[in-house]
């Protein structure tokens, strides 16, 4: 599997609403720290950084889309 996004790319998080759907209101602006292990549901997943509080996470690729 192909890596989308680079480490230090800038991106965009689209938030989960209740019961998982898109939150699409909120969308901030994420740093990519790394790639994690692919895992048994085989989903590519990232640890991201916000740059506007400070917080990290962890995604899947689908909720990540590039800043043009």
């Amino acid at each position: 599997m192909a890596q989308v996004f680079l480490k230090d790319e800038d991106v965009y998080h689209q938030r989960q609403g209740p019961q998982g759907r898109s939150d699409n209101v909120r969308s901030n602006i994420y740093t990519v720290i790394s790639r994690m292990p692919i895992e048994a549901d085989m989903r590519i997943r990232y640890r991201i950084r916000s740059k506007s509080d400070n917080v990290e996470r962890i995604v899947t690729e689908d909720q990540l889309s590039p800043i043009l």
